[in-house]
């Protein structure tokens, strides 16, 4: 039997809870919070970026290298890379 899992939720119970969703909010209200949602994630995401730019500018104004942390980025991938060759995908029992 092949289905797919999104976070340890399977398909039926994915459509359950969007069912309950639609009864709760409505139909004509769910595009209004998914895009709030999104508006939301969108900011998160900039504020963090702009969080990381002002970082890299003070370092490099006060004359700190931080070439090391790619360096560190590209190690941690290459064992994400490695945990997902030995692992492969969780199952749900």
């Amino acid at each position: 039997m092949l289905t797919t899992h999104f976070l340890f939720i399977s398909g039926g119970e994915i459509f359950f809870i969007l069912f309950i969703v639609v009864m709760v909010f409505g139909a004509d209200k769910i595009p209004d919070i998914a895009r709030g949602l999104g508006k939301g994630m969108r900011q998160l995401k900039d504020a963090t970026e702009d969080i990381k730019q002002e970082i890299q500018k003070s370092a490099d104004k006060q004359g700190i290298n931080t070439d090391f942390t790619k360096d560190i980025k590209n190690q941690i991938d290459k064992v994400k890379e490695n945990i997902n060759d030995v692992t492969g995908t969780i199952k749900r029992k």
